[in-house]
């Protein structure tokens, strides 16, 4: 990772552990009631202290492009950030993935309960909105409506949320048993919503707050659509290549539960192959912005290339 890289992802992450860690804070906020101790500590143990942060940095390094400070994007990268820690939390639990480890620590059910695990997500995912509703995610209460009907849109039915039934699908949950014979088009599909559709909207959300015309929006969604699809195949692959202690979780689960990747589907060779291009894509669709995108650029091969 080249040190100017390393250094904006750090500053990213900790301005965002720095949000999450205000909006997790003890007291209610006005129109709450109380907020009951285990619930707010097993959301605390789901989204801070661990993490790369990759949303909350595309989101706050998408907006740097047109010249926005730290400060005015961390609030709807933060935002980004809580749902993605929700989805790990319910990704986790007996009934969908069943996972142990997260981050190299007990996963939240484990550490708590699956009761309140699910609460705890449920937490998350609506703190996203009470988040960008917020005058601190932008100004204009119209730019704040974008925001949050298009991280629904992507988090929802029709994106993440709705992979997630994909994949169960696939694993053959609804079909007695049998996992689904996909093809290349369906797996990408799938993984389109279920991983890179929150990625997606990460670039989105930068050109959002920066009021980007339609080019440079649609510069950055491509961008982002790539990216995504990178980070999949990466992952993936580190379900087969890596370890446990270095991925942070367990690791070798989508073969022995059947699941449809590119991996399994083209093996090892072709998918590296596609995740090459991937990262040629996302480099290209950046062409727009200049030397300005060299950060971004980076964080496409960062993605590709990482361990954990």
């Amino acid at each position: 990772m080249i040190p100017s890289l390393a250094l904006r992802l750090d500053a990213a992450a900790a301005a965002t552990e720095a949000r999450l860690a205000v909006a997790l804070a003890d007291p209610a906020l006005p129109g709450e009631g109380e907020r009951p101790p285990r619930l707010l500590a097993a959301m605390r143990h789901g989204a801070l202290g661990g993490g790369k942060r990759l949303r909350p940095f595309l989101v706050i390094e998408a907006a740097a492009l047109f010249g926005l400070p730290v400060e005015a994007a961390v609030t709807a990268a933060t935002a980004v950030e809580c749902v993605h820690c929700y989805s790990l939390i319910h990704d986790d639990l007996p009934a969908m993935d069943d996972d142990d480890l997260r981050r190299g620590r007990p996963t939240v059910h484990k550490a708590f309960d699956e009761a309140t695990a699910i609460l705890a997500g449920d937490g998350l995912l609506t703190l996203a909105f009470d988040l960008l509703a917020g005058a601190d995610a932008h100004p204009d209460p119209a730019v704040r409506l974008v925001l949050v009907r298009e991280l629904a849109r992507r988090a929802g039915v029709g994106g993440m949320v709705g992979g997630q039934m994909l994949d169960l699908a696939a694993e053959g949950r609804f079909a007695e048993g049998r996992p689904l014979d996909l093809s290349v088009a369906e797996i990408r599909g799938l993984q389109a919503m279920k991983t890179g559709a929150l990625l997606l909207f990460s670039a989105e959300a930068g050109a959002i707050l920066g009021g980007a015309g339609a080019a440079e929006r649609a510069a950055l969604s491509a961008y982002g659509r790539a990216l995504g699809a990178a980070f999949q195949i990466a992952d993936d692959i580190l379900d087969v290549e890596g370890s446990a202690d270095t991925v942070g979780k367990k690791v070798g689960k989508d073969q022995a539960a059947g699941k449809g990747t590119l991996v399994s589907r083209l093996g090892l060779p072709a998918a590296r192959a596609a995740l090459a291009q991937l990262v040629a894509e996302a480099e290209a669709a950046l062409t727009p912005f200049g030397s300005r995108g060299d950060i971004l650029r980076a964080a496409a091969h960062f993605v590709a290339a990482r361990k954990s």
